[in-house]
């Protein structure tokens, strides 16, 4: 049975399908239908209805340009409810939208580091703190194997952590620890999950959604690091309610923040910009003076640090997008730039056949008039 959907009104008559996108491979979509779905008396209908369907994308949307992404609400057109098929016909407006990874209407990040197996490193937790602070999404912070070290240890980074303006949750996957509680606070919103390689990751995904069945790898032994075992971005039902997305793993994230910015990515600092104001509208918090920001708090050289990175990485976006540059910054649809040479001059340039070819009849011809 074969249900048509679009540009049919709303009424009590006519079909209504909608989803959530949940995975996206290669030009395919699993979409888990809304209820209720409401459709017109029929037949050979499957009892019970389909809770997922298998989708492709009409080609109107790759015209406009439209992509389909992880998290996204769509609409469903000519949906073969006994085949377990349909076709995604419009995507409904985004609350929110990731580049890295590529998801929709997300709420929360769910950063997971570990405490030992690898040693937490705080630059490496500023670094992914400050990437997850600038998707202006709401930020949790969940420590695993909090069972590998003494408690006055957990205190101290419990201490520590608060003083950098967050309260993490301490869990044990290993020993069930702390995860009753992290389940509540995940409970009917979209999570994204990310994190270095070998923090626990994907176990603590499979014991919140046992169906997931995520692989698992060891951490190195010689690099002190976790291998990557998550290949693609997929939300999962979370038994409770709501979804959670596994990322793969990543040890260094892009950070790319405008200088200006930086600033209000780190919650001490924002606290501080709300205490007093800078002399300067403009102020990077370095060395101006009348500073509000610049000041003895733990993680000021993180930020003057990645403060540098953010100008560097500015100049060199001005210098190479310029008509003078040998390079030039190509924009990929999922928003990430790229660099790549500008052949401009006529030597790189490959000549034609037809200019080759005239080419070699002109040097015939003057061979010609020279002949006695």
């Amino acid at each position: 049975m074969i249900l048509t959907v679009a540009n049919l009104p709303e009424s009590d008559e006519a079909p209504l399908l909608t989803g959530t996108v949940l995975a996206v491979q290669a030009n395919y979509y699993r979409v888990e239908l809304h209820p209720p779905i409401r459709m017109v008396a029929s037949q050979n209908l499957p009892s019970p209805l389909p809770q997922f369907l298998l989708c492709t994308r009409r080609s109107r949307l790759k015209k406009i340009g439209q992509q389909v992404m992880v998290g996204d609400r769509v609409a469903i057109d000519e949906a073969d409810l006994v085949g377990q098929r349909g076709a995604i016909s419009s995507v409904f407006p985004r609350q929110s939208e990731l580049d890295r990874p590529p998801i929709a209407n997300a709420d929360r990040i769910l950063l997971v580091f570990a405490l030992e197996e690898p040693t937490l490193d705080p630059h490496q937790l500023t670094r992914f703190l400050v990437k997850a602070e600038s998707t202006g999404l709401q930020v949790s912070l969940c420590l695993n194997k909090s069972d590998l070290v003494p408690l006055p240890e957990r205190q101290q980074w419990q201490q520590r952590l608060q003083s950098w303006g967050y309260q993490p949750l301490f869990i044990s996957v290993q020993q069930d620890e702390g995860l009753p509680e992290l389940k509540t606070e995940l409970a009917n919103q979209i999570t994204v999950i990310c994190g270095p390689s070998g923090v626990g990751k994907s176990s603590l995904i499979n014991h919140l959604i046992p169906e997931a069945h995520l692989r698992v790898a060891a951490v190195s032994g010689k690099l002190g690091r976790g291998r990557h075992t998550t290949r693609h971005v997929e939300l999962f039902k979370l038994p409770g309610g709501g979804l959670l997305a596994d990322t793969p793993g990543f040890n260094q994230p892009e950070l790319n923040a405008i200088p200006t910015q930086l600033a209000n990515y780190f919650p001490e600092a924002r606290q501080l910009q709300a205490v007093n104001s800078c002399q300067f509208a403009n102020c990077l918090h370095g060395d101006e003076p009348n500073c509000a920001v610049s000041g003895d708090w733990e993680r000021y050289g993180d930020y003057l640090e990645l403060l540098h990175e953010a100008i560097e990485h500015q100049e060199f976006l001005h210098h190479h997008s310029n008509n003078e540059s040998t390079l030039k910054v190509k924009t990929k649809r999922s928003g990430k730039s790229e660099y790549e040479p500008r052949l401009e001059s006529k030597k790189y340039r490959r000549i034609s056949r037809r200019f080759q070819h005239q080419h070699l009849h002109d040097l015939e011809s003057e061979e010609l008039e020279e002949e006695p």
